[in-house]
């Protein structure tokens, strides 16, 4: 069966997309400061859908030891290459997030499923991936998992291209979180959209105690036309706003991504 995720990302340029604007850089500036709130120094880092490496490559060069894989063969491919001039080792892997059987029980001090979680739309895929991801963490580990919020998701698409106000297409991510490659106005490919009470009830349901739970990048990307434009002190003083209020629960709700972290 052909894998439509796959296929999306071959042919998208995910080494562009928290680097190219302003209000897609508030994403990775704000989650790497948090991040560091939590990663202790020296972690041994599974980063289980690295993408092209932006974290993976930021975390290595703050000294921790990073094994990066991901689904997509071209995003691997890149991060070998980039490899190349770094004075440093990393592990990488093409590898489904769903089966990490690779990997040993408790090898790592830190998981990032910050990519894989929003692509499963099954119960069984997500349930594996969040399985697999806790079996290979160490006891008192940290398991950070990204997320696509539903009540924010057709909002942006609906802004962004008014084929999709719609709706029937409303209802559905609203009432199911799901989005298929074979949907009539599918916008993106394979997608699972969820909500802060159901991934707080499955980390708990999962035995994980829940640490933080944040907003990445907030409204940004609906104002990116506003935030593209401002001056350096300009945009420092949104993204210090942005920290100072991306925990609140109103928030979550609203932002483009989200990610929720726990301990095993």
């Amino acid at each position: 069966m052909k894998n439509h995720v796959i296929e999306s990302y071959e042919n998208y340029k995910e080494e562009d997309r928290l680097t190219t604007n302003n209000a897609r850089k508030i994403e990775f500036i704000n989650t790497v400061r948090i991040l560091g709130e939590h990663i202790k120094k020296k972690s041994k880092i599974l980063d289980c859908a690295a993408g092209t490496g932006v974290y993976a490559f930021y975390f290595a060069e703050q000294g921790h030891d990073v094994t990066a894989t991901d689904i997509t063969p071209r995003h691997i491919d890149i991060i070998n290459k980039n490899l190349s001039d770094k004075q440093y080792n990393m592990k990488t892997a093409v590898m489904d997030a769903v089966d990490l059987s690779v990997f040993d029980d408790d090898t790592f001090d830190v998981v990032l499923n910050m990519g894989p979680f929003y692509h499963l739309i099954t119960e069984e895929q997500r349930n594996k991936c969040i399985s697999e991801c806790i079996r290979v963490l160490k006891k008192n580990g940290i398991l950070v998992t990204a997320y696509i919020p539903r009540f924010y998701v057709f909002q942006y698409v609906a802004m962004s291209d008014s084929r999709y106000l719609d709706l029937d297409l409303a209802k559905q991510l609203i009432e199911t979180g799901i989005l298929r490659h074979s949907d009539e106005k599918c916008f993106w490919t394979d997608t699972y959209y969820s909500s802060k009470e159901e991934m707080e009830q499955l980390y708990s349901s999962k035995g994980l105690k829940i640490i933080d739970h944040f907003a990445q990048d907030g409204t940004a990307p609906l104002l990116s036309h506003k935030v593209d434009q401002w001056n350096e002190t300009e945009f420092e003083t949104w993204c210090q706003y942005h920290y100072s209020i991306c925990r609140e629960p109103s928030i979550l709700g609203a932002s483009n991504h989200v990610i929720i972290i726990g301990t095993k």
